[in-house]
């Protein structure tokens, strides 16, 4: 699907090549897959909870309602959290260890900003050498007794909530000092980042999920990800 993707203008080319911060989507974009659904799926609520995921997407539901829902669906222990993430190593997108080690390589920052959960994500960035502070994503809470039972998730963190994007790249464009972001991924929740304040360029990845109003409204998009390691060597 080549045919899909948009050449970038020159002013999005050139903020791609100078940006000081990447913040890159983590499911369906960094990896190939939807963890929160790859994890339901082995819980055995698969079919229900991908259900709301996709509707989350599409923007057809707030994200923190979307959100709730699945995880109480899934009800998962931190016992379950951990057998699951040391049985299901990471799958990512083609391309994706190489542009990270590109980026890095030129000095600039990579952030994950995810509305999937630190438990899965945290050893995804320690793999790819993305430092433990540059992941915003969401965090299950857990009872205090033996299995470790399900008890909410922090409501307070950035992406436990609809533009949570956004405001995830206003805080490290404020607290890192990085005047140039731009942000990237597969969802409505991204490119919501693409606002006054927020990313300067949004770079639309279609690789794993096609989105025809995320493609609309990227700045560039792209079916995968050897474009943007293209236009780094260049």
């Amino acid at each position: 699907m080549p045919d899909k993707e948009t050449s970038p203008s020159q002013t999005t080319l050139q903020i791609w090549q100078s940006a000081n911060a990447v913040c890159i989507d983590v499911d369906s974009t960094l990896c190939i897959d939807e963890s929160i659904d790859v994890f339901a799926e082995w819980l055995g609520v698969g079919q229900a909870v991908a259900e709301l995921t996709a509707n989350a997407m599409q923007g057809g539901v707030k994200f923190e309602e979307a959100l709730a829902a699945r995880l109480d669906l899934m009800h998962p222990s931190k016992q379950k959290v951990q057998d699951f993430v040391a049985s299901h190593p990471p799958q990512y997108s083609p391309g994706i260890p190489e542009l990270v080690k590109a980026l890095h390589q030129r000095g600039t920052a990579v952030f994950l900003v995810s509305g999937g959960f630190h438990a899965i994500i945290d050893p995804i960035a320690q793999h790819l050498g993305i430092p433990a502070d540059h992941v915003f994503a969401n965090t299950i809470l857990f009872k205090d007794d033996e299995a470790g039972s399900y008890a909410g998730f922090d409501r307070d963190e950035f992406t436990s909530r609809s533009g949570g994007k956004l405001s995830a790249v206003k805080h490290i464009k404020a607290e890192y000092g990085h005047k140039v972001v731009v942000a990237m991924g597969d969802g409505a929740t991204d490119l919501e980042a693409r606002q006054p304040g927020g990313a300067d360029i949004f770079i639309g990845y279609g690789g794993s999920v096609y989105r025809p109003t995320v493609a609309a409204g990227a700045d560039w998009f792209v079916m995968s990800i050897q474009p943007l390691l293209d236009a780094l060597i260049s």
